[in-house]
């Protein structure tokens, strides 16, 4: 028998556990499908503004999708997964469409990747892009007064960490509730055990590192509504920590709730949010107030 490393998982058992790709064969053909919806979504996007530098490096751009209207729309931010490591806000463009149609702004945003950074530095990124927002988005026709977040795969592990930030201590101008409600989908909440998989090839973390960067060990910032979204399908730790931290955190807050959507996998679980009636595009505009 093969010596447990984490749980009672050994090495192979905790890579197809916290690597979906693994065990997803057609997980490129999902990729391609949604990079081919994406690119027709930005091609027809009306209003569209592409690539606004909300920081200074390279990758620290967004793409802002707007509804039809003059201003005073809720903002929504996107990010995208890939383990901290791979895919482009380009991949994404499609999961504005409901939202764009219900009446939000949507940012659909980039950050560097690992290992060109570390782990620390991207969430850095996250909430100079979450306060870069705040300040900027009435001119572009948002509330700054109802930002929104949202995440899939590492981005629903990055909309946790900023449903946790302390944004008065981040940059001294900034309010409280910045973030007024968030949906973490499919992430990772305790980033221990990833060390031990070969996602940390090029992640590079270590104990320190991930200590610093679980949402698990933390507690939310405020009592903005969150909605802990998974597939039935997936793995049994993506579905663990999606229900841990729910219940968790909804120990702390009044208003968190877990969704587990059946026979949804990491991958197709994401791929049906252009649908306006999906259940996790009614839980995102749901918790804006779009619902």
């Amino acid at each position: 028998m093969n010596e447990a490393i984490f749980r009672d998982y050994d090495a192979e058992e905790l890579e197809r556990q916290f690597n979906p790709r693994v065990f997803t064969p057609n997980h490129e053909e999902i990729f391609n499908a949604g990079v081919e919806r994406s690119a027709a979504y930005r091609a027809a996007a009306a209003g569209a503004i592409f690539d606004l530098a909300y920081g200074p490096s390279a990758l620290e751009n967004l793409d802002l999708f707007r509804p039809d209207g003059d201003a005073g729309f809720p903002v929504h931010i996107y990010i995208h997964g890939g383990f901290w490591r791979s895919r482009d806000k380009a991949d994404f463009s499609y999961v504005a469409g409901p939202l764009v149609e219900a009446g939000a702004a949507v940012a659909v945003v980039n950050y560097a990747l690992c290992p060109d950074v570390t782990l620390d530095e991207i969430v850095r990124q996250m909430r100079a892009c979450c306060a870069w927002l705040w300040r900027n988005a009435a001119d572009h026709g948002g509330d700054p007064e109802r930002i929104h977040v949202s995440g899939h795969s590492a981005g629903g592990h990055l909309v946790a960490i900023l449903l946790a930030t302390d944004w008065p201590k981040f940059e001294s101008d900034l309010p409280e509730d910045l973030v007024k409600s968030g949906v973490p989908i499919s992430g990772v909440f305790d980033i221990a055990p990833v060390i031990h998989t070969s996602v940390n090839e090029l992640v590079q973390l270590d104990e320190d590192a991930a200590r610093r960067n679980s949402p698990i060990l933390m507690q939310p910032a405020t009592a903005a509504p969150i909605a802990v979204v998974v597939g039935g399908g997936e793995s049994h730790e993506f579905r663990r920590q999606s229900k841990e931290l729910a219940e968790r955190w909804g120990a702390l807050a009044p208003a968190v709730e877990y969704l587990e959507m059946p026979g949804l996998d990491h991958f197709t679980i994401l791929s049906q949010t252009a649908d306006r009636d999906n259940p996790l595009t009614e839980a995102r505009l749901r918790l804006m107030g779009l619902g």
